[in-house]
């Protein structure tokens, strides 16, 4: 087969072009593998969530904060003790209450405010996560966070005739919150505390309460959990008749609420309540009922022309 010689001069440039075309195409796939390529080698951090299904375990403030900008409502309720008997219906006759808010700041600092029937007390509270548990490019093990607050006590003074001093009232607690989600169904947290009262009712109790704090949550499913705690407070601190705090109960979540149902050997349900002042004994059914109940809003900030 033969070409006439200006097919000749047609098929040189247009060979030519493929050629460039195949190159030019080639470099292309090669530059766009390498930049996939960097793309899936670039490090990041995996942040871990969920480690408690709350802001709160059962009394003791779990690892978990909540969430900037959204303010959570929870009613904190515990009836009588189990061991009052068919004469008070088991507890249901008497009944402890907190009404409490919690509001974040941030994703990692959140504060609230609560007032308790136990005592007429009013609280206030800071927290603050400094420390998050990742994977990937960060390895953490571990989240940690700082709590904060004061109680100030508001019952009439057993004595108005004697000085009575404002200061007496006021009670602080410290401290260091360190936990872990070990893995998708377990989670564990410890929680060194200190509380400090600055009015005890005898000589034989120490104004500073030291304690070591442990919780745990075992998730069932993605709306059912089980959470325990105890808190142990350390020798010679407390008068003999007061307890280490133990509880037990199950977290149940329903859209937008959480229910809590525990039984406790505490009364109150703030730091220097449970931590210096349990009375109740689980060997004699001296255990409380009770639950929380949270409910989240997410607060939308007004906007300016």
């Amino acid at each position: 087969m033969f070409f006439h010689p200006s097919m000749t001069r047609f098929f040189r440039p247009l060979c030519l072009m493929c050629f460039i075309l195949l190159v030019g195409t080639g470099l292309q796939a090669q530059e766009d593998d390498d930049l996939l390529s960097l793309l899936e080698e670039e490090p990041t951090i995996d942040y871990t969530t969920a480690a408690f299904k709350t802001n709160r375990v059962i009394n003791l403030h779990s690892i978990e904060n909540t969430s900037k900008g959204v303010l959570d409502f929870k009613i904190s309720h515990r009836f009588g003790f189990l061991n009052g008997g068919f004469y008070e219906l088991f507890g249901l006759d008497n009944a402890s209450i907190r009404l409490g808010l919690d509001y974040g700041i941030t994703d990692q600092l959140q504060i609230g405010w609560g007032r308790s029937s136990y005592e007429k007390t009013y609280d206030g509270y800071l927290k603050w996560k400094f420390l998050r548990q990742s994977s990937g490019a960060r390895k953490m093990p571990f989240s940690a966070a700082f709590f904060a607050s004061t109680a100030i006590q508001t019952l009439k003074w057993p004595n108005p005739d004697r000085e009575n001093l404002f200061t007496s009232r006021m009670y602080y607690t410290m401290q260091l919150i360190l936990g872990s989600k070990i893995n998708d169904n377990f989670s564990l947290q410890i929680s060194p505390t200190v509380v400090h009262r600055n009015l005890v009712a005898t000589a034989a109790e120490a104004n500073d309460v030291y304690a070591l704090a442990f919780a745990g949550r075992v998730k069932i499913t993605n709306r059912l959990a089980i959470n325990a705690e105890y808190i142990y407070a350390l020798p010679n601190q407390l008068a003999p008749d007061f307890r280490n705090s133990i509880s037990i109960g199950v977290d149940l979540e329903t859209g937008g609420h959480v229910f809590q149902l525990h039984f406790t050997n505490s009364t109150s349900m703030i730091e220097k309540g449970f931590i210096a002042e349990t009375v109740g004994n689980w060997a004699d059914g001296g255990v409380h009922f009770g639950f929380n109940v949270s409910r989240v809003f997410t607060v939308v900030k007004p906007k300016f022309d």
